[in-house]
């Protein structure tokens, strides 16, 4: 163990690292963040100096929006905060570091919606705007994990789940004109996908801004949309959750009526968007043709929770780990890169090939519902090394050279950031208990420079102090300033709230072979990429050993 990093984790100072904060905002949001605990070092490399420049522009990022709280804005020319993006995925992200802005942010929807249970698409400085619908993240998920991670607020809870209810009426009501079960894009804004060769020969929004409307002379509207049907499927799944821990048996609808409501949404979205032959998810048009685009609805359905771990498996090899479809050098493309409308230009705001990063931040979800682990680690190291040498935080990449494209500060970007550092390097609560130490490090693709070398990361939970270190002979676990494991690199230790050990799982693609050192005993253990060992009693044992999914090239 280094003595010199684990003096620079304890001495480092957050203030000194983002600068003077002008805005008495900024210096609540620091005060905030430093209750996390969560901080951030590294032996070399530029990585920790970007870490703190992208904190310093979270702050930009968060104000009042639509009424006196701070919210999360989407960042960049982008002056608002969309649904798609800020008021869900962005804003699960943030929850882990500074919880009281995701929670406003997510209210806010709450408080602006219409009275017939539209939700706003997005909110600004003048208000609500509703001329569209905008969906991708399930907003029930990132609202479930919002109130797993910080203290189970019923009140809080209730209040979602009501909306979202209403909403979900919303959209059976005037997004099924087909009456197929699925949900319908009426526009190209629907889906956020904007400039994208799947709406091509679409209006960008519905009929006369009227998000219950289409263009009744469009010879291919309305599209039956897997993105939009997946997105109630998972939505539906997670507010059954809800109306159980409310005990909702009359009123909306209870746990059991929530369940049969997304499993009439997965037949349909299975029925009428999946082709087999393909193995892919495709829009069907109002002349009952697929419209055979290959772009990130796939990632988009995945993260819905749709499928086993076996169908998923198949996604991966034919699709998100092959390079000739999404898995660029940086990946994730938002259109198949074989596909000859292919478009990497990233110097716009563009969905017709660049990498954007909320793709990026959507995906860890997909892969680790499914305990993909080892695979996702594959995307975190092009996208830090990119980041790590970027002057500001852009919405895109190109998927070739990982150089920044359109726009700066924009939050997912600088979320992602955050995230992929802490699910790589750091410490990370989950809203079921656990915590993941991950003894893994940065690894700079790019040009062979270094960009972290070592690493420390800390984190307070629950009213004590975790302190990680994953250095060149191993990684140690401190806990209120005592050492209480340590273990070889190349594996995450999950443990409960509390320090108390529960598993180890294999995060390389090679077998790790060592010792555990915990409460006094030396426990050897060797573990394959993926897998999962379960801890009892001082020994080791097997959960599951799924393999590994390599890279395809054809």
């Amino acid at each position: 163990m280094s003595q010199s990093l684990k003096e620079r984790l304890r001495n480092l100072s957050v203030e000194d690292r983002i600068g003077e904060l002008e805005k008495p905002q900024d210096r609540q949001l620091l005060k905030e963040w430093k209750q996390s605990g969560v901080r951030f070092a590294a032996a070399s490399g530029e990585l920790e100096k970007v870490y703190y420049k992208a904190l310093r522009r979270l702050f930009d990022c968060i104000a009042p929006t639509g009424g006196s709280e701070p919210i999360l804005q989407e960042g960049g020319v982008y002056l608002g905060c969309w649904l798609e993006s800020t008021g869900t995925i962005n804003a699960e992200l943030l929850s882990r570091f500074l919880p009281s802005v995701s929670e406003a942010t997510y209210l806010s929807f709450a408080k602006h919606q219409r009275e017939d249970g539209l939700l706003p698409y997005k909110i600004t400085e003048q208000g609500p705007v509703f001329k569209q619908i905008q969906l991708v993240t399930p907003l029930a998920r990132s609202v479930w994990n919002h109130y797993g991670l910080h203290g189970r607020d019923e009140s809080f809870l209730r209040t979602m789940y009501e909306a979202m209810s209403r909403y979900d009426q919303w959209l059976a009501t005037y997004r099924d004109t087909r009456g197929t079960g699925c949900v319908e894009a009426f526009s190209t804004f629907d889906t956020g996908h904007d400039l994208s060769p799947r709406f091509w020969h679409v209006p960008d929004t519905p009929h006369l801004n009227d998000p219950a409307a289409y263009n009744r002379d469009s010879p291919i509207l309305p599209f039956l949309a897997p993105d939009l049907t997946a997105n109630v499927y998972c939505q539906r799944m997670y507010l059954a959750l809800m109306a159980e821990k409310l005990g909702e048996t009359s009123g909306a609808m209870d746990q059991k009526l929530w369940r049969e409501k997304a499993g009439q949404s997965l037949d349909s979205l299975f029925r009428y968007c999946f082709d087999e032959a393909d193995h892919f998810f495709y829009d069907r048009d109002a002349n009952d043709a697929f419209v055979r685009v290959q772009s990130d609805v796939l990632l988009r359905v995945m993260a819905c929770e749709v499928g086993d771990r076996e169908f998923f498996d198949t996604m991966l090899r034919r699709y998100l780990l092959n390079t000739r479809k999404f898995f660029a050098r940086f990946p994730f493309t938002s259109i198949a890169l074989d596909d000859p409308r292919f478009n990497p230009f990233s110097s716009y705001n563009s969905w017709a090939g660049p990498s954007n990063f909320l793709s990026m931040i959507r995906a860890p979800h997909a892969f680790e519902h499914h305990h993909r682990y080892v695979e996702l680690t594959w995307a975190f190291y092009p996208i830090l090394s990119a980041l790590n040498r970027a002057t500001r935080f852009p919405q895109t990449l190109d998927p070739w050279t990982g150089q920044e494209g359109f726009t700066e500060a924009y939050s997912p970007s600088i979320l992602c950031l955050l995230d992929y550092v802490e699910r790589l390097c750091g410490i990370m609560p989950r809203p079921d208990g656990e915590l993941w130490f991950t003894g893994l490090v940065p690894y700079d693709i790019d040009m062979g420079g270094e960009i972290a070398g070592e690493t420390a990361y800390c984190r307070m939970v629950n009213g004590d102090l975790y302190e990680l270190y994953n250095t060149k002979s191993g990684s140690e676990i401190c806990r209120n300033g005592r050492t209480i494991m340590t273990f070889p690199r190349g594996v995450r230790v999950v443990t409960d709230y509390g320090g108390g050990l529960l598993s180890i799982i294999g995060m390389s693609a090679r077998p790790v072979q060592g010792a555990m050192q915990y409460e006094g005993r030396s426990i050897p253990f060797t573990v394959q990429g993926n897998e999962i060992l379960n801890y009892k009693q001082g020994r080791f044992s097997r959960k599951q050993d799924i393999g590994i999914v390599y890279p395809a090239y054809s």
